[in-house]
């Protein structure tokens, strides 16, 4: 989809699943609600539901997909963020609350749309109305209750699921696609905020964690726009990947290492105000094989493992000793396809910790345009 930015993107495969499960639900309660409705003919047994034909059949389940995506929509757009700083079963009641209520009238309008088809009577007409209130005070409306709350609980804790483990993370469990070990080509950068132990000893520990949660917020726009994949929180420590047979990923690495820098210096004047003082950070940019799967024994998790990784830690760390705020390895700057907008300062090879080669690594500035 080149015609939606990665932020939109994201956002339109976290809504998808929505629909998807939605309408998997919704075919199978309307094949048993269908099953029922054939056993209450045979006995001659009024209903106030309907007789599954292929019109009827086409029309509940586009309604069904599109009130799913509806709740995903809300749910990615609007809702969720109300909602960031509340315990996990606060967020499950007041959601369920709101969404029940929503769908209720969601139900009127849908319910009188399938009867005005079903019985070939204008909309706003008696005979539609009639039939809603004998559906509103009838079984088959609790049954319908009963399916769209188990719908709608069944989305929201795949929401809360998908936001603690990853979007990416939990749809490579769902396809086992890292069930096996595979070997990857991935670019890697982290970052670590400066100072961090003596703005934690100032904040204290509960300022601090909350300083960490704004810290981790404010970078979040400029990886999601970058096509950044979070791998990693370690304390105050952000771990990014990329696949490096993406196109510009190289260009999108650098680019989103300096986009977070200027999507934090805009929120200056918050963390001052808030805390009185304002993080900044460093990083490190490598790129490598990797080996990736499914790892643990109680908890699992997708995990990557390479000399990649241990690479980028140690160049990440001789920021401070050649006073620059990224580093980037020769082969990373060998592949990048602009490099007119940066200031790159070449430095002799290095010796890692741990590492018996040395390494080429290189000095990025963004150039500043007057």
């Amino acid at each position: 989809m080149p015609f939606l930015s990665p932020k939109r993107k994201r956002d339109f495969f976290k809504i998808l699943p929505f629909g998807i499960i939605w309408l998997v639900l919704g075919w199978i309660f309307l094949w048993i609600e269908y099953a029922s409705l054939v056993e209450f003919e045979f006995q001659n047994i009024p209903t106030t539901g309907f007789f599954l034909t292929p019109k009827i059949f086409l029309f509940a389940s586009v309604s069904v997909f599109f009130i799913g995506c509806l709740v995903g929509f809300l749910e990615v757009r609007y809702l969720n963020k109300y909602f960031t700083s509340r315990s996990f079963p606060a967020k499950l009641v007041g959601k369920f609350v709101m969404y029940t209520l929503f769908l209720l009238i969601v139900m009127f309008i849908f319910y009188q749309l399938a009867a005005s088809i079903e019985m070939q009577k204008p909309l706003f007409s008696k005979e539609v109305f009639e039939r809603y209130k004998l559906f509103f005070f009838s079984i088959t409306n609790i049954s319908a209750s009963i399916q769209l709350g188990f719908s709608l609980l069944l989305s929201l804790l795949y929401a809360e699921v998908r936001d603690n483990l990853g979007q990416n993370v939990l749809l490579n469990f769902f396809t086992g696609k890292y069930h096996k070990p595979i070997v990857e080509n991935r670019i890697f950068m982290f970052t670590d905020m400066k100072d961090s132990t003596a703005i934690a000893e100032k904040l204290g520990n509960i300022a601090y964690f909350k300083f960490l949660r704004s810290y981790y917020n404010d970078l979040s726009s400029a990886i999601l726009n970058h096509n950044g994949e979070v791998y990693q929180y370690i304390g105050d420590e952000i771990v990014i990947s990329w696949q490096s047979n993406r196109y510009k990923s190289v260009q999108d690495s650098i680019n989103c290492f300096f986009s977070m820098q200027k999507g934090l210096l805009e929120k200056k004047p918050k963390y001052i105000k808030e805390y009185g003082l304002f993080p900044k950070f460093k990083g490190a940019i490598h790129k490598g094989e990797v080996t990736v799967g499914e790892i643990g024994a109680l908890k699992k998790e997708i995990f990557f493992t390479g000399d990649v990784l241990n690479t980028t830690a140690r160049i990440q760390n001789l920021c401070s000793k050649f006073n620059v705020d990224l580093l980037v390895s020769e082969i990373v700057i060998t592949t990048l396809s602009n490099k007119d907008d940066f200031i790159l300062k070449h430095i002799d090879a290095v010796n890692l910790k741990g590492k018996t080669s040395s390494v080429n690594i290189i000095g990025v500035t963004k150039k500043v345009i007057n």
